[in-house]
């Protein structure tokens, strides 16, 4: 199948119209024409090659939601017309013993990203992924997501990473009513930390350097703004958290939100991929406190995330743009000038662009 996306050609070009080829179908193969792609922080690591691993030339894209075109002989979840999503993998070994509990983000052999990785268990050779800055997307059944309904198509996009980010770590971590949960920037991760931790009936706080956010943090459902700068308000605050969300994506300081932990209490990392400034083990070991990383969900439980956003009724915040205005896009995310989250409407790529 011939298509049309934008890609990356190097890290230090613009993304530009890409001539995309997805594979045929396959017996188990779900096709989709893409209707919204998300803009995540990550691709712009990505297409910078900031984490040093990036393949040229790279569609990004694994915030993805589309409408079913064709499906393979053996698929039976679903068919031409239904609305599915696909997020940060697009298949794994199924066999490992992570795979076999559900958690395929786990995978021992590694799970293959929607974008920047080869296909390794299905295709030989191994092909290229590409992600969901493009006009059609071929997955395997196992990893596209049914959106049900009552949620919004042109705001689905973010669940897909920013939501499941966020959500399977307060999965994990057990948090409902009573738990006292901190989330520590608010942006993309963070609004949805905030919006999903708020719905599950926790107390939440959110923690930033200034006050100029506490409207906004209120406005998501947090109960209150720590300044995470006022040495008073943080000392007033020891041991008062359950869990601690760190959704900043840059290298930073971990140091002061460690006492905040309450005993046998964690702060689990979401955010920033590579080093950290280095935390100190005094608050660890007195308090019997826990620094924790947490990638995505698995499929289930990115499923039961869409489930409960639809029966909640919890959105993310997103700015739609056109797919040629992803340049200005990039550049807006590098200064966090957008709430919370951009998001692609597809339409507006066209085949006329392809070059």
């Amino acid at each position: 199948m011939k298509t049309i996306g934008y890609a990356a050609r190097s890290a230090a070009s613009p993304l530009a119209p890409f001539d995309v080829t997805r594979r045929e179908l396959r017996p188990n193969d779900v096709a989709m024409e893409v209707l919204y792609c998300g803009v995540c922080h990550t691709d712009l690591h990505q297409a910078r090659n900031d984490w040093g691993w990036s393949q040229y030339p790279m569609v990004p894209g694994h915030e993805i939601v589309g409408r079913v075109t064709a499906v393979g002989r053996d698929v039976r979840r679903y068919k031409a017309g239904d609305h599915v999503a696909v997020g940060c993998m697009v298949d794994s070994c199924q066999a490992c013993d992570q795979c076999r509990k559900g958690l395929e983000q786990l995978c021992r052999k590694g799970n293959v990203q929607t974008y920047n990785d080869k296909e390794r268990f299905s295709c030989e050779p191994a092909e290229p992924t590409y992600g969901g800055y493009s006009k059609h997307l071929v997955v395997r059944e196992e990893f596209a997501l049914r959106v049900p309904d009552g949620l919004d198509l042109a705001k689905v996009a973010p669940l897909l990473c920013a939501g499941i980010t966020t959500y399977s770590p307060l999965r994990t971590w057990n948090v409902g009513p009573g738990s006292r949960v901190g989330v520590v920037g608010l942006g993309g991760l963070g609004h949805m930390a905030v919006k999903l931790a708020a719905a599950l009936g926790a107390d939440v706080t959110v923690m930033s350097r200034t006050a100029d956010k506490q409207a906004d943090a209120l406005a998501l459902g947090a109960d209150r703004l720590l300044v995470s700068s006022d040495a008073e308000a943080m000392a007033r605050a020891a041991n008062g958290f359950d869990l601690i969300i760190d959704t900043v994506p840059v290298r930073h300081d971990i140091n002061p939100y460690l006492s905040l932990l309450d005993v046998d209490a964690t702060l689990v990392l979401v955010g920033q991929v590579g080093p950290l400034a280095e935390p100190s083990t005094v608050p660890l070991l007195l308090g019997r406190r826990r620094i924790a990383g947490s990638p995505i969900g698995g499929i289930a439980e990115t499923q039961e995330m869409l489930d409960f956003c639809a029966k909640k009724g919890v959105h993310p915040d997103v700015e739609m743009i056109r797919m040629d205005e992803i340049n200005d896009a990039f550049l807006r995310l590098e200064r966090a000038d957008v709430r919370y989250r951009f998001v692609i409407d597809m339409a507006s790529l066209v085949p006329a662009q392809a070059g």
